[in-house]
């Protein structure tokens, strides 16, 4: 399935980049000064005014500890107005930089709304695409088998001009009408699994429509449709997604009933952002959660049947659709590789 792409919402970065004007003479520095101020005015008053005629001289250590009493004070007054204003520019730094990372966050979520709604219309259409060749055929086959039935045959009419003709009736044992179909070919059910490439796609649409018809293949097909519908909400496309590709024997193992490091590389996908997406969307999500069990138990059920009449070429060509994808990647998050 293909996806639209829309343009990456920029976030706002101009909290950062334009830091606001600070004055530097604030507040802080005005107590300071008129402290500073004030402790001067009182030395004054001290050492000045407060003094005697006839005191003696000072000497040198006198005059030097007078000094130290004087200033000392105002080097520790400044020394706190300047501890204070960095404290409070720290603080607005912080303001800011919570405010730019709330900005981001909303225009990332914004961005992921925006992909999302765009992406699932389109989903959504070619799911409505496919329903509607689904409804046009089987109405083209009920139409062929309705004439069919009400056209007599020529044995037929002859008995039923005679007398009463009887009701043969279901069965003998019981067998229902799918199981006496003829099993749909592998390249059918492969090409039916990678979903049509585009709407003009008639081969792929054909051979959904044959898969459709088939009840195992059906379910598979409704279970894989549900789970990339899902996905695509997250913005997670198989087209997208690159995995190692497991060799033929390894999958057969698996559909044998192997389990553990044997099969360990059928979870091939490395998409880092893919599997931590999934794997919260599969611990949040109950919905999303009960499809994808559903969806790997189908999976599980028709390749089990699968391997048995299928080439290795059949089997390399099953895991490069995009439900063989969606099962490597939904199976290494549940750990079914494990």
């Amino acid at each position: 399935m293909t996806r639209s792409s829309s343009p990456a919402a920029t976030p706002p970065t101009s909290a950062l980049d334009t830091p606001p004007e600070r004055p530097v003479f604030g507040l802080i520095e005005a107590a300071a000064l008129g402290l500073s101020a004030m402790w001067f005015l009182a030395v004054v008053a001290i050492f000045v005014l407060g003094g005697t005629p006839d005191a003696p001289a000072a000497g040198w250590p006198d005059i030097l500890l007078r000094i130290v009493a004087v200033i000392l004070p105002v080097l520790l007054i400044w020394v706190g107005a300047i501890a204070l204003r960095s404290a409070q520019v720290m603080r607005d730094e912080s303001q800011r930089l919570h405010a730019a990372i709330d900005g981001m966050r909303n225009a990332y979520i914004a961005h992921a709304q925006q992909a999302a709604s765009v992406a699932e219309p389109s989903v959504t259409r070619k799911l409505d695409e496919i329903a509607a060749a689904t409804r046009k055929t089987e109405t083209a086959l009920a139409t062929f088998h309705t004439s069919r039935r009400d056209r007599p045959m020529p044995g037929i009419a002859t008995a039923a001009a005679g007398g009463e003709v009887t009701d043969q009736g279901l069965l003998a044992l019981g067998t229902p009408a799918e199981d006496l179909a003829a099993p749909l070919p592998s390249g059918q059910l492969i090409r039916a699994l990678n979903f049509p490439e585009t709407a003009e796609d008639e081969e792929g649409f054909a051979a959904l429509r044959l898969a459709l018809q088939d009840r195992k293949a059906a379910q598979v097909i409704q279970a894989a449709q549900d789970v990339l519908t899902l996905l695509s909400q997250d913005g997670i496309y198989m087209d997208d997604l690159r995995p190692d590709m497991a060799r033929p024997e390894i999958w057969r193992q698996f559909a044998q009933g192997t389990r553990g490091r044997a099969v360990a590389a059928l979870g091939g996908i490395r998409d880092r952002s893919s599997l931590a997406l999934t794997s919260a969307r599969m611990k949040q999500d109950p919905i999303f959660r009960d499809a994808a069990h559903h969806f790997l138990r189908r999976f599980d059920q028709m390749l089990a049947e699968f391997e048995e009449e299928a080439s290795d070429t059949d089997i390399s060509s099953l895991g490069e659709t995009r439900t063989a994808r969606a099962f490597m990647l939904l199976g290494r998050v549940a750990g079914t590789f494990d």
